[in-house]
C-alpha cells in the first residue's frame, strides 16, 4: 500500500512537470525568466511613474534605475531637456568615480548606486555604464485613460483577432502604441489606435487626403490583425511577429537567421544592428507588461470605469454626397457625424471633397437603421454627384510661407494644413506641392492675375557671349532648362552632366550650342521671391507623388514620440513605432541587405540590368565574377556576387530599397490586400499561370507571403499562401485646367535646389 501510494505521488509529479512544460511550450507569448526584470521596469512606468516624472535608467541592464526625477508638467522642452541632462551628468559622474576602482569611503548616493549592481561588479562593466544612461517617461497617467477609453473598441478588437486566429492578449497592444488614443499620430507620420504608417497602412486600407482609415478604430483593427498574422507567417513565432510590429518582418527574420534561433531572449539580448535600437529590443517584454497591467488594472489602479461599447450600424454610400447634404438629410449634429466618421478628412467636412462614393458611413441609428438608409437612398438620388471634386495644386517657391500662400489664394491656413496632412505650418520645403480647397470664379481670377504679373515681369536672362548660363542660388536643371526652351536631357547632353541634381553655385553651364545675342535672348522667368505666387493647376490625384505632399516618413527613431490632437498625449510612449531604416517596407520580410561576403538574395522584380545600374557596372561584369552565360535569368532567392569597387554596399542598399518601396507604393495605390487563402499547386500550373491570370498579383508580392519556399522548385501539391486583393473602388477626379503658362511646370516637379 506504501508503495502504491508513493508510486502514485511519483506519477502525479512527473504528471505535473509534464504538463507545466507542455503548457510552457504550447504558450504562444512566453516569458522567461531572463525577461522579468525587463518586465518589471515596464510594468513600473505604466503603472507607478506618470507623465510628470521620468525614469533615469540603464538601457541595457534595466533592473538598474538610478532615480525617478520629476518633470514639470508645463516646462518648456528646453527646460526638460536641461532637467534631463542634469541628472544624467550627477551618475555619470558616480559611475566613472566608481569605475576607477573606488569602494571605500564611498558617500551614501555612491554606496546606492553601486548597489544597483552585481556583487563584484567590474569597473568595465560601471566605466561603460556611464554610456548607457537613458531617460524614460513615465506613462501610468496615460495608461489609465487608454484603459478606460479601450471599453469602447476592446470586444470588437478582440473579436476580430480571434477571427484571424491570434491570441487574444493581443488586444493589448493598442496600450504601447497609443494608449488607446484613435486621434494619436506620431512625429514620423504613423497614426491611429495602431500606429500605421501611411505605406504600410496602404496595404490593407485607404489613405488619403479625403479618406485616412488608419484612423478608424475598426478598419484599422481589421488591418492590424491582418499585418500581425502575416507577420506570424513569415517569423514563425508570436514574440518575433509582435517585435516585427514595430522592426519589420525583414528585420526579425535577418535576425533569427544569423544568430540561428527563433528564441526570443538570444535575440533580444544578442543581435546587434544599426537599427536595432531600444525601442524594438524593448518591444515585446513592454508588451508583456502591459497585458498584466490590461488585466489587473484594479489592482494597479484602483476601480476605473470603462467607456461604453460603440454599438454603431454601417450604410454604405450609394454615390459622392456632401456633407452639408448628409448632415441636412439625416437631422444629425455635424459633431456627432465627425465623431462616428473619424476616417472622414477635414476637406470633407469643410465643403471641398464629397463623402466618396462607397463610404461605409458609420451611424449610432440603433435600432432605427433602415429609416436612416432610406433617407440616404433619397438624398443620394437629389443631392447626390457621379464624382469627386477635382484636386487644385500649387507648387512652393523659394520665399514663400504657408500664410503667403494661404493669403494670396484667400483661403484658410488652417484648410491648407488639414488638406495637406502637414504636421507643422511652418515646415514646408521649395518645390513641395500643396494641395489647395477647391476652386471658384474668385480664385480663378486670382490665378489668372498671377499669370499676367509673371508675363509681365519677364526681363533678359544673364548669359555670357559663348552661350554659357551662371548658375544661381536657386536654380535647378528643371529650371534653367525651361528657361531656354531646353529638355533636361539636352542641357544634360550639352553639359556632359550625369546627375541633374550635382550642380552648383557660380558653375558655368552651355545652354546654347551657338553664341547667343542679347537680343536673341529668351526671356527669364523670374526668380520666385516671396512676392511671387505660382499658378494653380487642377490635376488628378494619382499623378502627384505622395512624397509631394507629405512629410518624409522615412526617418528612424529609437523611441517613438505620440503627438496627439489631444493635449493630454503629446509626450513620449515608450517604444511605439517602426524602427527600421525603411518604414516604409516594414511589412515586407524580403532581405535587401548585402551580406559580409559582398551577396546578396535575388529577390522577385529585379534583374541582372538593376543589380548593374545601382553599381555602375556593366552587366557582363556580374556575369563574369558569377559564371552566367548570358540570357541567363537568375534565380529568385539564389545568392548573387557583387563588385562593389564603385559603389558603396550601403548606397547600393539605398537604391535598391528606394527601388522596390516604389515598385511597392505604385502598385498599392491602386489595389489593396483583404485577406489570404490556401493554393495547393496542381499538376501543370506554374507561378507564371498562378500570378498573371488566375491571382492576378505580382510576383514580389506572392513571394513576400512565401519567403521560404524555393519559387524556382515548386511541384504539384505544393502549398502556397495567396493574398487576396481588390481595386481600390474610387477613379481619380477628372482634371480641368485651369489657364496658366505654367501647366507644364508641374508634370517636372523641382524638389532640388541649391
Amino acid at each position: 500500500m506504501k508503495r502504491s501510494l508513493i508510486a502514485i505521488a511519483i506519477f502525479y509529479i512527473v504528471f505535473c512537470v509534464f504538463s507545466s512544460v507542455s503548457a510552457t511550450s504550447q504558450n504562444p507569448l512566453p516569458r522567461p525568466p531572463e525577461l522579468e526584470p525587463d518586465i518589471k521596469f515596464w510594468t513600473l512606468v505604466f503603472t507607478e511613474v506618470d507623465t510628470r516624472h521620468g525614469v533615469i535608467h540603464d538601457n541595457r541592464n534595466l533592473a538598474v534605475i538610478y532615480e525617478i526625477v520629476p518633470v514639470p508638467e508645463n516646462a518648456s522642452k528646453k527646460r526638460r531637456g536641461k532637467i534631463i541632462k542634469r541628472a544624467k551628468n550627477h551618475y555619470k559622474k558616480i559611475l566613472l568615480r566608481l569605475a576607477k576602482g573606488k569602494r571605500k569611503n564611498l558617500s551614501a548616493e555612491e554606496q546606492r548606486v553601486l548597489n544597483l549592481w552585481p556583487k563584484g561588479v567590474s569597473n568595465k562593466t560601471l566605466r561603460t555604464a556611464t554610456k548607457r544612461l537613458r531617460f524614460q517617461l513615465g506613462q501610468a497617467d496615460k495608461f489609465r485613460r487608454g484603459w478606460t477609453r479601450s471599453g469602447a473598441w476592446r470586444p470588437y478588437i478582440e473579436k476580430t483577432l480571434a477571427e484571424h486566429g491570434i491570441p487574444k492578449e493581443l488586444a493589448a497592444l493598442p496600450h504601447v502604441e497609443s494608449s488607446f488614443n484613435p486621434k494619436a499620430y506620431s512625429h514620423v507620420g504613423a497614426a491611429g489606435l495602431w500606429q500605421f504608417t501611411r505605406s504600410t497602412g496602404r496595404r490593407y486600407l485607404r489613405i488619403d487626403h479625403v479618406v485616412d482609415e488608419r484612423l478608424d478604430p475598426f478598419k484599422s483593427s481589421e488591418a492590424a490583425a491582418r499585418l500581425l498574422k502575416h507577420n506570424y507567417s513569415v517569423t514563425g513565432s508570436w514574440p518575433l511577429a509582435i517585435t516585427a510590429y514595430n522592426h519589420g518582418a525583414a528585420g526579425m527574420r535577418r535576425a533569427a537567421r544569423r544568430l540561428g534561433t527563433t528564441d526570443i531572449v538570444p535575440i533580444l539580448r544578442h543581435y546587434k544592428s544599426r537599427i536595432f535600437g531600444f525601442a524594438s529590443r524593448n518591444f515585446y517584454v513592454a508588451f508583456l507588461a502591459a497585458v498584466d497591467v490590461d488585466k489587473n488594472a484594479t489592482k494597479y489602479f484602483g476601480p476605473l470605469p470603462r467607456d461604453p461599447v460603440d454599438h454603431n450600424d454601417t450604410v454604405k454610400l450609394p454615390t459622392y454626397l456632401s456633407s452639408k447634404s448628409l448632415k441636412s438629410a439625416l437631422g444629425l449634429n455635424l459633431t456627432v457625424l465627425k465623431d462616428n466618421n473619424p476616417a472622414l478628412r477635414p476637406a470633407v467636412w469643410n465643403g471641398d471633397k464629397y463623402i466618396p462614393r462607397g463610404y461605409e458611413l458609420r451611424l449610432n441609428c440603433l435600432p432605427a437603421c433602415d429609416d436612416v438608409k432610406k433617407k440616404l437612398h433619397r438624398v443620394a438620388v437629389t443631392e447626390g454627384h457621379n464624382a469627386q471634386r477635382p484636386d487644385l495644386f500649387h507648387r512652393v517657391q523659394r520665399g514663400q510661407t504657408l500664410s503667403l500662400i494661404a493669403a494670396r489664394y484667400r483661403v484658410s491656413l488652417q484648410d491648407l494644413v488639414d488638406l495637406n496632412l502637414l504636421r507643422s505650418k511652418h515646415r514646408i520645403r521649395i518645390g513641395q506641392i500643396l494641395r489647395l480647397p477647391q476652386p471658384d470664379k474668385d480664385l480663378q481670377s486670382i490665378v489668372s492675375a498671377a499669370n499676367e504679373a509673371e508675363a509681365d515681369s519677364e526681363i533678359s536672362l544673364p548669359q555670357t557671349a559663348d552661350g554659357f548660363y551662371k548658375v544661381r542660388r536657386g536654380d535647378s536643371i528643371a529650371i534653367i532648362a525651361r528657361r531656354y526652351s531646353l529638355t533636361e536631357q539636352e542641357l544634360l547632353a550639352l553639359n556632359k552632366v550625369r546627375n541633374k541634381h550635382r550642380i552648383y553655385v557660380g558653375q558655368k553651364l552651355r545652354v546654347s550650342t551657338p553664341p547667343i545675342s542679347a537680343e536673341t535672348s529668351p526671356a527669364e522667368v523670374p526668380t520666385p521671391t516671396e512676392q511671387t505666387v505660382e499658378p494653380a493647376t487642377i490635376m488628378a490625384s494619382a499623378q502627384l507623388e505622395d512624397e509631394d505632399i507629405n512629410p518624409s516618413e522615412t526617418d528612424s527613431v529609437d523611441i517613438a514620440l505620440v503627438d496627439s490632437t489631444d493635449p493630454e498625449d503629446t509626450e513620449p510612449l515608450g517604444p511605439a513605432l517602426p524602427s527600421e531604416l525603411h518604414p516604409e517596407l516594414s511589412a515586407d520580410p524580403s532581405d535587401y541587405t548585402v551580406a559580409s561576403d559582398g551577396t546578396i538574395e535575388v529577390q522577385a522584380a529585379e534583374t541582372l540590368g538593376h543589380f548593374a545600374d545601382w553599381l555602375e557596372l556593366r552587366t557582363q561584369r556580374l556575369r563574369n565574377i558569377n559564371r552566367l552565360k548570358f540570357g541567363r535569368p537568375l534565380a529568385i532567392g539564389k545568392r548573387l556576387k557583387l563588385d562593389f569597387s564603385r559603389v558603396a554596399p550601403e548606397t547600393f542598399e539605398q537604391k535598391r530599397t528606394a527601388y522596390h518601396r516604389d515598385l511597392q507604393a505604385e502598385f498599392f495605390k491602386k489595389y489593396q490586400i483583404t485577406g489570404t487563402k490556401f493554393h495547393r499547386v496542381r499538376r501543370g500550373e506554374s507561378l507564371w499561370i498562378l500570378t498573371h491570370r488566375q491571382y492576378k498579383l505580382p510576383m514580389w508580392l506572392l513571394r513576400q507571403y512565401n519567403p521560404d519556399l524555393d519559387l524556382n522548385a515548386v511541384f504539384s501539391d505544393t502549398q502556397l499562401i495567396v493574398p487576396t486583393i481588390v481595386e481600390r473602388c474610387e477613379p481619380a477626379p477628372a482634371t480641368q485646367p485651369l489657364p496658366t503658362q505654367a501647366d507644364s511646370d508641374l508634370s517636372t516637379p523641382e524638389t532640388q535646389h541649391l
